[in-house]
């Protein structure tokens, strides 16, 4: 009996430790609890406000360029050809059979140069007996001369000796330009074409023996619509590529302008002279051209990288204050990668025109000039 109340007292001990242990650990919590909250009300405004701090969107690096005054020109595109300044195709004056051919083809000729010569023996055999003819009459006006000085003669025989020696006259001199016009010369210089021939085809006064056509200067022509009729003038400037030289730019001088609207197309042409040293440029050829019809000085002008194209309008991001401003703009005149604003953007103010696709409305930047962007990549591309 008496061990049954020992353990029964040690077990009654131990339960009530434990109740004390597990009371002190729940005491202990609650004030870990009310101190971690005491703490955090104390140091939570300090920590917050460095986090809001170091949590916010660092300035975006952009690249920039300079809204800056220019000449800009007001051009018009169009489609032409390249034609030759003169452009002939041979015919003969005379008939008969070829007897030579007196050039190559492709060949570089002079004015007057000899080219085809026709079978001229009929033709001498009548100037022969045509040269006879005017030395007898002129004979016979010699001798009725004589005797009319001294009264002999009938003034009816003179009259007639005189005509019949100019008649005479002018037969031998009609059968001698025939004969010189048995040999086709070239009438300007230039380089002779295609060949319509061979020795000894027959001929006549319309049949096609060569082309022949100037290769320096060329012209230049092109259709410009009737809406700008009253901007054409001669003097203005064309510039214009063709297919077999890409990239390179040729240019031109107006010299024509047609007053008669094409109505077909309702069109103008134009025609103007360019120069070809190198002939390079071949009758024929297509070309785009450009055609300047006013120039205008002082005009705001930026990269076309600036410009950003909406449906509705074309915006650019310009830097004000270090942040993102949108721009709304009115664009002009186009050339050599610049775009002419006419309002939105002023002269002197520092556009984007790289990373337009990821600007908002007032984002801090850190703009950089575009060539600085170049150069930094170019060193940093050279290091090892």
């Amino acid at each position: 009996m008496t061990t049954m109340i020992e353990m029964t007292g040690r077990t009654d001990r131990t339960r009530r430790t434990g109740r004390t242990d597990r009371a002190g650990h729940v005491a202990l919590f609650l004030a870990a609890l009310l101190l971690a909250a005491c703490g955090g009300g104390a140091e939570g405004a300090p920590g917050g406000e460095a986090a809001a701090a170091g949590g916010g969107m660092p300035p975006m690096p952009v690249d920039v360029d300079t809204a800056r005054r220019g000449q800009v020109v007001d051009a018009v595109r169009a489609n032409g050809r390249i034609e030759a300044m003169q452009s002939i195709e041979l015919r003969p004056d005379e008939q008969g059979r070829i007897t030579q051919l007196l050039f190559r083809e492709g060949q570089y000729v002079t004015a007057g140069t000899p080219l085809v010569k026709i079978d001229d023996a009929m033709l001498r055999a009548q100037a022969a007996k045509a040269e006879a003819d005017r030395d007898l009459a002129k004979q016979k006006f010699d001798r009725l001369t004589r005797l009319r000085t001294d009264d002999a003669a009938p003034p009816a025989d003179y009259d007639e000796a005189a005509a019949g020696a100019r008649a005479a006259e002018a037969t031998l001199a009609a059968l001698q330009l025939q004969i010189e016009r048995t040999t086709v010369r070239a009438p300007f210089a230039g380089v002779v074409g295609q060949r319509f021939v061979s020795l000894g085809d027959y001929v006549t006064s319309s049949s096609r023996l060569l082309t022949l056509q100037t290769t320096d200067p060329q012209r230049v022509a092109i259709d410009i619509p009737e809406r700008y009729a009253q901007e054409l003038r001669p003097g203005q400037t064309v510039e214009f590529a063709v297919a077999s030289q890409p990239g390179k730019a040729f240019k031109a001088t107006v010299e024509f302008v047609d007053p008669v609207v094409q109505e077909e197309g309702r069109t103008i042409l134009v025609k103007a002279r360019a120069a070809n040293p190198g002939g390079i440029l071949k009758a024929g050829m297509f070309v785009e051209a450009r055609l300047a019809v006013a120039t205008r000085s002082g005009a705001v002008v930026v990269p076309e990288d600036a410009v950003q194209p909406l449906r509705t309008s074309n915006v650019i991001w310009a830097v004000v204050d270090g942040k993102a401003a949108r721009r709304t703009v009115t664009l002009g005149s186009r050339t050599a990668g610049m775009v002419e604003v006419l309002t939105g953007v002023s002269a002197g103010e520092q556009v984007v025109v790289g990373g337009l696709e990821r600007m908002s409305e007032g984002m801090p930047v850190a703009p950089r000039m575009r060539g600085a962007a170049m150069q930094q990549q170019s060193e940093s591309g050279a290091k090892p």
